[in-house]
Formats: C-alpha cells, sequence, structure tokens
C-alpha cells in the first residue's frame, strides 16, 4: 500500500502510495460520506473511506514491526525521525493514495513546516469539503496530474460537497492545461465521450496507424 525510500546523501524522502487494487479498495471508495480528521490531528472532514484506509491496522513488515500501530502512525513512526534529521519530504500516489498522500502531508506539513517540497498525484479524487479546501495547508505544493477523460478524478460525484485542491495538470489531446476548472473538464469529457466513434473515421487516425499496415 505505502512505500518510503530515502537517500542519506540527497536528504531526501519519499513516500509513494499505492491506489486502489482490489473489489475491497474500490468498494471502500463508495463510502462519500465525511467523517472528522481530528485522529490525524487535522481540523476538517476528510471522506469515509480514506479515513478507514489510514486507521486501519498496519500488518508487520518488518522483524523490527509490531502489531497495534494504524497505516497513518506506522508512516509516522518511520518519517518522524528523518525530518528531524533535517530530510526534506517527496509524497506521490496515484488514485486514492494520490488522496492519502494529501492528508498525510498536511500532518505533516502542520508539525514540520516547510519540511515538503512537493506532493504529487496521479488520477486522484477530492478528499473532502470546503473546509478542507479552505484549511489545506499545501495548495501551492501540490500537483494533481489528470489523464484526459479519467473519471476517477471526478470523484465524488457529489458537486459542492467534494473540493479539489493545488494545482491540476491536465494531459489532454496531447497537450497540458494548467488549472482547467472542473465543470470545462468535464464538458470536454462529455463531447468526446459523444463524437469518440466518429473520430475513428479521421485519416489523422489512419495515417498514425500506418506502421501496422507497413509491418503487414
Amino acid at each position: 500500500m505505502i512505500r518510503i525510500l530515502w537517500s542519506k546523501s540527497r536528504q531526501e524522502v519519499v513516500i509513494v502510495l499505492k491506489g486502489s487494487h482490489s473489489i475491497k479498495d474500490w468498494l471502500i471508495n463508495l463510502l462519500c460520506w465525511q467523517r472528522s480528521a481530528t485522529l490525524f490531528g487535522l481540523d476538517y472532514s476528510i471522506h469515509a473511506g480514506f479515513h478507514y484506509l489510514l486507521r486501519q491496522e498496519s500488518p508487520p513488515s518488518h522483524k523490527l514491526d509490531t502489531l497495534g500501530l494504524s497505516v497513518f502512525e506506522r508512516v509516522l513512526h518511520i518519517v518522524t525521525p528523518l525530518l528531524n534529521n533535517g530530510m526534506r519530504l517527496v509524497i506521490t500516489g496515484h488514485s486514492s493514495g494520490g488522496a492519502l498522500g494529501c492528508i498525510i502531508g498536511d500532518h505533516i506539513e502542520r508539525r514540520h513546516p516547510k519540511a515538503i517540497k512537493r506532493i504529487v498525484t496521479f488520477g486522484q479524487p477530492a478528499v473532502g469539503g470546503w473546509t478542507f479546501k479552505q484549511r489545506y495547508t499545501l495548495p501551492h505544493k501540490t500537483y494533481r496530474v489528470c489523464c484526459d477523460l479519467d473519471v476517477v478524478t471526478f470523484m465524488p460525484p457529489l458537486p459542492l460537497l467534494y473540493w479539489h485542491v493545488g494545482k491540476i495538470l491536465w494531459l489532454y489531446n496531447g497537450r497540458i492545461y494548467e488549472n482547467t476548472p472542473t465543470f470545462i473538464r468535464l464538458g470536454r469529457s462529455f463531447i468526446s465521450w459523444l463524437i469518440r466513434p466518429f473520430s475513428y473515421h479521421l485519416m489523422s487516425k489512419y495515417i498514425r496507424n500506418k506502421d501496422f499496415f507497413d509491418d503487414h
């Protein structure tokens, strides 16, 4: 679920968080109500599914590990001594892993100011509501990469109840767009879904696939 890597020579720590990879994970993503994040030292509410993922017990993965720590506590147990030694932190994650990275990063930033270099997420759903957006401490260091028509980036589908944070980098039609509003992305996505069957008729599509014919 999470890997933590560090380099003493570069004085840098990297937290990598995996996204949903099982039926259980996808079902957890459907827990769209919000729960208070005070358990994680934060003054807002977050997606109930992400709350569950962070507070679940972390199974031992090393001979020195013991039972009893949550996933959230295990991450802090590993990262805190490294940050106390002056290392900087980068967080990256895919899908729900990106959402968890934002929560972990916000907690760490409040206790170790300026320790975080950046948070980069890929295909990330929204984490919390308007209060979360207002109180999140790292919008200037958070980058959300969204690829084309990735439906998960519109999740949860509850307008005004969930808000994204940070800078969005939208990879669409061979270009990168910055901070494109959600309603514009959704509108373009909807139009693309409608016209996609006709787009395969364009000569450019045939030219792009000409190598298959050359090999044949």
